[in-house]
């Protein structure tokens, strides 16, 4: 499963992203989707996730309240709403799939079976 992430660029404190990441197959539409970030020098952090219905979603502290996750499986696609960005909230995001049901909302980066290609988002002070 490929899952190429879009839509990152440079915004201004404060402004709004949407990240997408779209994957080919049917399968998709049965996985749990997370987005993880990683900042220059940093580790890898996760940042939320969504079940494979989209009914249950998961956010990490420093994000709840401005982020909002959705996901439309009639086009394999997990949308990133990221909203009142802050300075620290530059990173490289990527999505992840999970293929166990079970799983989901983990945010053990080993658990994940797919990755994709990141987007780079940078938010300016």
């Amino acid at each position: 499963v490929q899952l190429p992430a879009c839509g990152g660029g440079l915004v201004q404190a404060g402004g709004s992203l949407r990240l997408s990441c779209t994957a080919a197959g049917r399968a998709f539409s049965s996985y749990a989707v997370a987005w993880f970030r990683q900042a220059p020098g940093k580790e890898r952090e996760f940042v939320a996730a969504i079940s494979w219905s989209g009914g249950r979603k998961v956010y990490a502290d420093s994000v709840k309240g401005r982020f909002t996750l959705s996901r439309d499986n009639d086009k394999n696609t997990v949308s990133l709403q990221m909203n009142s960005l802050k300075p620290e909230d530059t990173a490289d995001y990527s999505c992840a799939a999970l293929k166990s049901a079970s799983g989901w909302g983990t945010r053990s980066i080993n658990e994940y079976d797919y990755w994709g290609p990141g987007t780079l988002v940078t938010v300016s002070s």
